[in-house]
Order: C-alpha cells, then sequence, then structure tokens
C-alpha cells in the first residue's frame, strides 16, 4: 500500500487518548508515548501478568514508542518540543489548566508548530475547566444521558461494559485526526467524552423534541425484546412483527399459535400469557443451538458469548481475529495492522528524527471543507451505513444516497421510539439524522439498466459504503471484485454483521444481537445478574461502526491510499473495544462478569440515588486525595485514611455511606459540593437535562435546524460545519444525477420536491 509514516506523539493518561494512539500505531506509524518520569501509572493497574505488567496498558499501547517526561519542567518541556518539532499530531488529554501550564494550549501549539494536528480529547471539551478534574467513560455516559437509557426501568442506570465511551471518542479523535490532515496548515481536533456519549444517544433527543416525552431505560426482563435463559447461559429474542410466524415455528408451543397473537399490538399486550412459553422452551437447550435454529429461520437472535465463547468463537477463528491461543485483534480487514508489545520503561525514544514532510493533502483556502471535492456514493440503510455518509457529508464530501424506489431505505417511515404503535403518516425525524447533507437518486439495481447507472456514478466517486446483508452485492453486481475494475481508485468500506468471511458472515442481526455476540453484554449488567444490551433505543454497535467507518474512509484519502476494500466486522470491532480483557483470558483463563459500575483502579465508581424521581449522581475517586476528601464531606471520616485496597475490599460500605448521603439531597446539591470538595462526579442525564444545558447545543452535539437532529461529535477549531441541508426525498435528485449533473450544494436548502410515495416498511420497534 502507498502512504506514508506519520509520526504521532502521544501525551495522554487517559483511555480515550491512548486507543486513539493505539490506531495509529496499528495501523504502522510511529507513535511516540510520553509518560511521566517513573511511568504510567496504569502500568501497574490491576489486573496484571506475570511480570507485573497491566493487561489494560500493555493493549492500549501495543506498537508504541516510550519516553519519560514532566511536560510541567522545563526540562520535559524541551523535550516535548523536540518532539513536537518534527511531529504530524500531538495526542493529548490536558484540560485547560493543565495545557496552559504546560505550554500546550492550542493557541500556543498553533504558534510553536503551525503544521502540528492537535487532537484534544477530554471529557467535557477543550475549553471547558470541567476537563482539568478526572473523567472516565462512567462521568461522561452520565453527562451525556448514555446511562440514563441502560439498565432495567426500576434500578439504577448502568454504563456500558468496559471503556465504551472512550473507545468511541478515540474513534471520533481518529476521524477528526484525518479530518486536519486535509486541511492546509493543520488543525485542532476538540473531541468531549461527553459529546460522544451524547451524539451517541442521539434518538432520545428527536424523541423529546418530537413527543416530549423522556426516554428512559427498558432493561432486558420485559418489552418486545428480552434475554431468557438458555440452559447454558442466555439468548436474545429479537424479532421483528413480520417475523412472528418464524418465532412460532422455532418455539413449537401452542401458546405461541392463538389467532389473538396475530397483531403485534395484542401481542404486546398479552405477553405475560405467552413469554412463558419462550422460556421453558428455551431453557432446556443451548445457547448456540438456538442462535443456530433462529437464523435458519432468518430471525436475528444473538446469544450472550462471553470471552471464553469469543476465543473459541467459530468466526473468529475463521477471520484470525483470535488464532492458535494469541490475539491478532484487528479492528478492520483491509490494511495492515500490527499487535506487537508495549514500550518499556528503559526505551527511549530520542536519536535523530527527520525533519517532518509537507503534509499531502488538498491546497485551497483555510475556510474549504475537509473533504470538500470527495464523492462518496452511500448505500447505508438506517443507521450504520446511513451514518457513516452523514459525517462524511458533515465534512464537506458530497454524499449520494441510492436507494430502490421499491424498496427504500426503512427509516423513511421508522416509528420514534415511545410512539407506541401509532402509524407513521410522515417521513420519520430519525431518518433526517443520518441523512441530512446528502443528494439522493433512485436505483433499480435488479436491472441492467440500473447496474449501468450505477457504474456511471461509480466512475466519478471516490469512496462508497455499504451494509447490506453479507452476498447482496455480489447477487446485485456491485461488489468491490466488479466496481474495482469499473474504478481502480475506489474506496470500498463494507459494514455487515460479522464480515465478509467465515461460517457466520451471512447471518443476520440488529444492535441488540450484536451487544449480546460482541461480548459486549457479558460485561455491562448488574453485578452478579443477567447480561445487559444497550437497548433497541441505543443500538450502540451501529452508532460505534458509523464513527470508525468515517474515520477509516477519511483514513485511506488523507493517506492516498485508492482502491482500498475495508471490511469491518461491527461485531468484532465491538470486541475490540474489550481487548484488555481477552487478552487477560487468552493469558489467565479469567471469564469477567458484569459488575455493575464497578471498575478496576477506581474506587468508589458508581451512580447514586438522589432525592426526587429517577436522580442520580456518578461518583468516579481514582486516588487516595479524591477518597479522604469524600470521605470528610460525607461525614464518613473514619475512612479518609484508609488505603485504596481498604475501599476496594470494603466498596459496599464505602457505597452506602455514600448513599445514604446523595439520597437525602438534590442531584445539583451533591454535584455542587461534591465539586467543591474535589471529587469527581457528573449527574445522570435525561434527554430533557441535555435539552436545557447549553453545553450541547454550543458544542452543536445535536441542532435545530430545521428541526431537532444529530449535530457533530467534534469541533475543529478552524473549521465549523453550516446546518446541513434536509434529507432528500426519495428520488429527489434523480434528473440531475441521471444527466450527469453533480446538484449544487446550495440547492438543498431549496423548498423540496412532493415527495414520492414510500412503501410500507414499518417495522415493529425502534432500532
Amino acid at each position: 500500500m502507498n502512504g506514508r509514516t506519520l509520526r504521532v506523539v502521544e501525551l495522554a493518561d487517559g483511555v480515550a487518548g491512548q486507543v486513539c494512539g493505539r490506531l495509529f500505531a496499528g495501523f504502522g506509524h510511529t507513535v511516540t508515548k510520553c509518560e511521566p518520569p517513573g511511568g504510567d501509572p496504569t502500568r501497574t493497574r490491576e489486573p496484571v501478568d506475570a511480570d507485573g505488567l497491566s493487561y489494560t496498558f500493555a493493549t492500549l499501547n501495543a506498537d508504541k514508542r516510550g519516553v519519560q517526561l514532566d511536560p510541567e519542567s522545563p526540562d520535559g518541556q524541551a523535550r516535548l518540543a523536540e518532539l513536537l518539532a518534527t511531529a504530524d499530531i500531538l495526542i493529548t488529554d490536558l484540560g485547560p489548566g493543565q495545557a496552559a501550564r504546560a505550554g500546550l494550549s492550542p493557541d500556543h501549539l498553533r504558534a510553536a508548530h503551525p503544521r502540528l494536528v492537535v487532537v484534544a480529547i477530554t471529557t467535557y471539551g477543550a475549553d471547558d475547566e470541567r476537563s482539568d478534574s478526572y473523567g472516565d467513560s462512567l462521568l461522561a455516559e452520565s453527562y451525556g444521558g448514555l446511562a440514563a437509557m441502560v439498565g432495567e426501568a426500576d434500578r439504577a442506570p448502568l454504563t456500558l461494559g468496559g471503556e465504551q465511551a472512550a473507545h468511541a471518542a478515540a474513534f471520533v479523535g481518529f476521524y477528526g485526526a484525518m479530518l486536519a490532515l486535509r486541511r492546509p496548515g493543520g488543525d485542532v481536533v476538540d473531541v468531549a467524552l461527553a459529546d460522544v456519549a451524547a451524539y451517541i444517544d442521539w434518538k432520545s433527543d428527536i424523541v423529546y423534541a418530537a413527543t416530549g416525552l423522556i426516554p428512559t431505560r427498558t432493561g432486558t426482563s420485559t418489552g418486545r425484546w428480552r434475554t431468557v435463559r438458555a440452559a447454558d447461559g442466555w439468548i436474545g429474542v429479537i424479532f421483528t412483527p413480520e417475523q412472528w410466524d418464524a418465532v412460532v415455528t422455532l418455539i413449537g408451543d401452542p401458546a405461541l399459535d392463538d389467532p389473538r397473537l396475530r397483531g403485534d399490538k395484542a401481542r404486546f399486550e398479552l405477553m405475560d400469557e405467552w413469554w412463558p412459553a419462550v422460556e421453558r422452551w428455551a431453557a432446556n437447550r443451548p445457547k448456540r443451538e438456538i442462535y443456530r435454529d433462529a437464523q435458519r429461520l432468518g430471525l436475528p437472535f444473538g446469544y450472550c458469548a462471553d470471552l471464553a465463547d469469543l476465543v473459541a468463537d467459530p468466526q473468529y477463528l475463521a477471520r484470525s481475529f483470535v488464532s492458535d491461543g494469541a490475539a491478532a485483534l484487528a479492528p478492520v480487514t483491509g490494511l495492515p495492522w500490527r499487535f506487537g508489545s508495549a514500550p518499556t520503561l528503559d526505551d527511549d525514544a530520542g536519536g535523530h528524527v527527520p525533519e517532518p514532510r509537507p503534509v499531502d493533502g488538498v491546497e485551497a483556502a483555510a475556510d474549504r471543507a475537509p473533504l470538500d471535492g470527495v464523492v462518496v456514493l452511500d448505500l447505508g440503510t438506517i443507521t450504520a451505513g446511513a451514518a457513516t455518509g452523514r459525517l462524511l457529508a458533515d465534512y464537506g464530501a458530497t454524499v449520494i444516497k441510492i436507494e430502490s424506489m421499491g424498496r427504500p431505505d426503512a427509516f423513511r417511515v421508522w416509528p420514534v421510539p415511545t410512539a407506541g404503535d401509532a402509524e407513521v403518516i410522515e417521513e420519520s425525524p430519525l431518518f433526517e439524522s443520518n441523512n441530512a447533507g446528502k443528494f439522493g437518486i433512485t436505483l433499480d439495481l435488479k436491472t441492467e439498466a440500473g447496474r449501468a447507472e450505477m457504474r456511471r456514478l461509480v466512475e466519478r466517486a471516490d469512496a462508497l459504503i455499504e451494509n447490506f446483508t453479507v452476498g447482496v452485492t455480489r447477487r446485485l453486481g456491485i461488489d468491490f471484485t466488479r466496481l474495482i475494475e469499473v474504478n481502480p481508485r475506489l474506496i470500498y468500506l463494507s459494514l455487515s454483521s460479522q464480515g465478509q468471511s467465515g461460517p457466520e458472515s451471512g447471518t443476520r442481526s440488529y444492535g441488540s444481537s450484536l451487544d449480546l455476540l460482541s461480548g459486549l453484554a457479558s460485561l455491562t449488567g448488574y453485578a452478579g445478574e443477567r447480561p445487559m444490551w444497550s437497548s433497541a433505543d441505543i443500538n450502540y454497535p451501529d452508532q460505534l461502526v458509523s464513527l470508525f467507518g468515517a474515520g477509516m474512509i477519511a483514513y485511506c484519502l488523507a493517506q492516498d491510499l485508492p482502491g482500498t476494500y475495508l471490511d469491518v466486522s461491527q461485531r468484532e470491532l465491538v470486541s475490540w473495544t474489550l481487548a484488555d480483557r481477552i487478552i487477560e483470558h487468552l493469558a489467565v483463563g479469567t471469564v469477567p462478569e458484569p459488575a455493575g459500575n464497578r471498575r478496576p483502579g477506581s474506587t468508589p465508581h458508581d451512580v447514586y440515588r438522589c432525592a426526587g424521581d429517577d436522580q442520580w449522581i456518578a461518583v468516579a475517586c481514582h486516588t487516595d486525595a479524591e477518597r479522604a476528601a469524600l470521605a470528610t464531606l460525607i461525614g464518613a471520616d473514619a475512612l479518609a485514611t484508609e488505603p485504596a485496597a481498604w475501599w476496594e475490599r470494603n466498596h459496599r460500605e464505602a457505597d452506602a455511606a455514600l448513599g445514604s448521603w446523595t439520597v437525602r439531597r438534590t442531584k445539583q446539591d451533591c454535584l455542587r459540593e461534591l465539586t467543591e470538595a474535589g471529587v469527581p462526579s457528573a449527574p445522570v442525564q435525561s434527554a430533557r437535562e441535555r435539552a436545557e444545558d447549553p453545553h450541547f447545543r454550543d458544542r452543536r452535539v445535536f441542532i435545530d435546524e430545521p428541526r431537532r437532529q444529530k449535530g457533530f461529535p467534534l469541533r475543529l477549531l478552524g473549521y465549523e460545519p453550516p446546518p446541513p441541508s434536509p434529507a432528500p426525498q426519495l428520488g429527489q435528485h434523480d434528473p440531475d444525477l441521471r444527466d450527469g449533473r453533480w446538484p449544487d450544494a446550495a440547492a438543498g436548502t431549496a423548498a423540496r420536491q412532493v415527495p414520492a410515495k414510500v412503501p410500507s416498511q414499518r417495522p415493529g420497534g425502534a432500532l
């Protein structure tokens, strides 16, 4: 492959910054990790390997070089300046106060290193003083509102297993870095974990704005979709209304063949009568057998794979995601990927480093969009593919959404969550969020005329996105092998459930299926209880893969890697966020279970009920000083001198003391007092509270042009995306595109034509 080796400096001790650096290192770039004297504290955080090295540190920092320096000391600043003088990219997670003390504020960096790309990944934003305090995925997912949507309705909110907000923010930072590389002179990329968490939960913003109802947790024990016990674990029972007959065939119990259950509304009202039959049936069968039989009937069931299941999974073995007791753990197929060792404290990244080469990219005016001139063909549907196209359109790409008049994107008529069984009369507001800023054409790819039209579009395109079931593109004659003959420079991105190869590549899934199959659900949930998915109202795997997919296309563009086929398995990508736990399992056989909101190296680390209905505050202490301040604040002075190990062993006692303090106070009072005491904390916000919080509006995480829709997950210092044009009506730009004329972007703001009638694609629930 072509492309040049980028020089990346990483000055980050949080997970997000380290994951972002890991992506660059994995793709073969030179990443120099700056650690404090004595090493990053994560090096020795439990669990550790036989040599005392943390599995988390080893995984996040594989293939990086190391250097020790203090960015606030004169010697450390001088050494860092040497590294930055020859660097292309700096990844940092310093808050504004920390950055100012180290001389690393964005303004200072831009003045001292004019062509440097700065990726600042913080909890609340590079200019928000709250980012000077400790922050992690729990705090970000709480403040961003994601935690309010995960868990059972009558129980505490949950953070997703692992460090999901941090990984998602790392993907956003990587995408932003590629955008900045295409801007003359580079740029500053400002990514906030809380913004990314809110962006992932964008559907709640739409629902609240459209209905006034506040979405909340739905769990896995009630509702249309549930997890039930199998003989050897858990199975997710997931189906659309149109698949009810297949469910009846699979279960084979007369209770499900009741004529009263023919309608979706009636089934919902009578759930207590027929779900016990499903539970009895599943209890006597192995989970993989249920999964296999359901998939044969086209049902998107998923079984809860724990880490032991993953490393022995036939699909993962066939694709070499894991193999021979080792792990390759590559998040994408089609680009070279490395998985080596982490730097030791004896490593030294010194020596002669050549002068930086000019940044390749588009030479244009500073206000030009980073992806201006890039043409993307978007065959994506619902979320994963369509959201990837939206991200590219936001930053200047000409994105052409391709649909069939007879089978358009089902999101056009998708009911908003919590809208009950009301039929959708107008175009769904959910469709707008994933497709704003695009142009639209209808093609019948089952005809030769439609395929010929497709080839004409491909000739002028730079990239193509598709998330069809595996095999569809081949049957339609638009697979990579055939289209690369039409345009050898085409970047082709496939976002499938389990990848394009392997024995399970043709399976069907929704986001909730992938929560289970990826292993994420096995780590998400209340301690010692059933696995928990992200919910059908979030579909976390779909949201995550769109952030990664946009980054991969932008990477191939910035690195000049034409003719690249990118095969991204949504399941593997989510599993990749659990890489440290997978490596630990391979080394010592540990099979973790749900642990609620607790995380190694941080205690207390949970959400606590406050006064009022469903009011919660998240607290995450990771130093003795923070725990001492907390103990003093809540009147538990005897705990102030206890070491971290005591807090870990006696976390129930500590949680009880903290919970008895928070429950007597409002969430706002808890936040104020904890903040004044220097204890890291964040309110668990609902969609209503998020809508009223100026932070998210000011940072354009959601926008209201022309109505509430998804905004942007990052900010560029030198480029502000304009409000996107409305999503195209079905076939809106057919005349222009069929005549070979690219529509003027300004035309997108004009009045829409009368929409074509959209055939009903109404599903039975939100995805």
